[in-house]
């Protein structure tokens, strides 16, 4: 498949390449987002030296780093060196690069080199002041995918590096616009639906066949033992994690929505004292948010709720995990109808105020609307309410969101008044309700913005009507 996005990534290393100073941008986010697939297209035609970084002994690693130099550069006595640390490493492979044109050197996967190496940030640091810096032709990429290492070793007021970058990219999942360009012609249902087990994660939504119906590609990518998201929950936490059965018994305890920490500890059976460590390794890999009512108000701790960020682990801890022997003797086939089928329209609603909170935004830009503003969702004791958006001009958006068929739209916007009446809106500002539907209905209340799926996917993304 082509490669697709990024283009604002891609201008803003372009820019950097071509000025007349060397660069260093620290790129990072959660695993399969597609890091490794931008540099690589980044470095295409330009002279430069990748690097993956292992789980391995840094002299191992030492090794490896001077074989791929040699290759590159075209120097085949770099992989002879007899050499023992990264200094001298890194000095001898990039005294060697090309002259006449900046040349990219990368370490991918860096928080592994550099747990193998605890000075390799320092080594790093002195090269950069003392040589790299000032030779004007030198582009330093370090990526990571732990993102809580490379905050802290990276960009971090501790780090040896901090103050050095003169870039960075937080490299987030694709939106949903983004993520339907993978699938050209589907309709908007169909799109979202994708987007709901996929997200905006490249390497998931170029695994899904257009060509092939939502049920196949489930039993397809999930269901089959064959399937390449059949164990995928297991292979990212054993990548980045020890002791993995904690961490499934707090993501399985997740699977069916958002929980307090408190809940979550009772569900999981890990004691509240010890929860928060896993709770943060998760939140610093990007598998799960932490989420607050949003509202003028401030809330307080007591108030954040959890939820799993990632659609592949959400789906696979509520459908694979807790079902893997059924699924085995059921048959792929077998399973989807048995296991997923009859809750699936219920679980894509859940899906969906998720997209229609990420929709709120573009919007807004449509309209457009001026000013600075925050979405999010609301609860409390009395009232749960899908989408808020909060406004610096004063006025706030409250929206409930139907995935199912309507069965009486009056019932509906009498429903969404009962939640705008008791949302708090101490300073009385102004207050537009909104109806967020799958199917297009008949706008009959004229204080009620109405947004289909129709609406939220432009007619050059989509492909007709539901």
């Amino acid at each position: 498949m082509e490669f697709l996005g990024r283009e604002a990534e891609l201008a803003a290393l372009e820019a950097a390449y071509a000025s007349a100073q060397s660069a260093f941008f620290p790129i990072y986010g959660r695993r399969r987002v597609g890091k490794t697939e931008l540099i690589l297209r980044f470095m295409r035609g330009r002279p430069g030296l990748y690097f993956l970084g292992k789980q391995a002994p840094a002299a191992e690693q030492i090794r490896e780093f001077l074989e791929n130099a040699a290759l590159a550069f075209g120097e085949p006595l770099l992989a002879e060196l007899q050499v023992d640390n990264w200094k001298k490493a890194l000095t001898q492979a990039l005294a060697r690069r090309p002259r006449d044109r900046k040349c990219v050197l990368v370490i991918d996967e860096f928080q592994w080199a550099a747990a193998a190496a605890p000075g390799l940030t320092s080594v790093l640091q002195e090269l950069w002041d003392l040589d790299w810096s000032r030779a004007g032709n030198i582009f330093l990429i370090l990526c990571g995918s732990y993102l809580g290492f490379m905050e802290r070793e990276v960009l971090g007021r501790k780090s040896p590096l901090f103050g050095r970058r003169t870039g960075q990219i937080l490299l987030e999942p694709f939106g949903y616009e983004e993520a339907a360009r993978f699938h050209p012609g589907l309709r908007p249902v169909d799109l979202a639906r994708t987007w709901f087990f996929c997200g905006g994660i490249p390497f998931y939504l170029k695994l899904f066949n257009a060509r092939q119906s939502l049920a196949v590609n489930l039993q397809t990518n999930f269901l089959s033992p064959f399937g390449p998201l059949h164990r995928e929950a297991e292979f990212l936490l054993r990548e980045e994690l020890r002791e993995v059965e904690r961490y499934q018994a707090v993501l399985m305890s997740l699977a069916t929505g958002s929980l307090r920490a408190v809940d979550i500890a009772r569900k999981s059976g890990i004691p509240s004292a010890n929860l928060q460590y896993y709770l943060k390794h998760l939140l610093e890999l990007g598998y799960l948010k932490r989420r607050l009512p949003l509202s003028s108000r401030s809330a307080g701790a007591h108030a954040v709720r959890y939820a799993v960020a990632d659609p592949v682990l959400r789906f696979w801890f509520r459908f694979i995990f807790p079902h893997a022997s059924r699924i085995v003797s059921l048959g792929p086939a077998a399973a989807y109808d048995q296991l997923i089928s009859p809750e699936l329209e219920a679980y894509c609603g859940q899906c969906f105020e998720g997209l229609c909170r990420q929709a709120l935004p573009r919007l807004y830009r449509r309209e457009p609307v001026h000013g600075a503003f925050e979405i999010g969702e609301y609860w409390d004791s009395r009232v749960q309410i899908d989408v808020v958006g909060l406004r610096d001009d004063g006025r706030i958006d409250l929206g409930e969101c139907r995935w199912g068929p309507v069965g009486s739209w009056s019932g509906l916007v009498q429903e969404l008044g009962r939640r705008i009446a008791a949302y708090p809106n101490p300073e009385n500002r102004t207050v537009q309700g909104w109806l967020f539907t799958r199917q297009r209905g008949s706008r009959r209340d004229p204080r009620t913005r109405y947004v289909c799926l129709e609406d939220l996917y432009p007619a050059e993304i989509g492909c007709g009507s539901e």
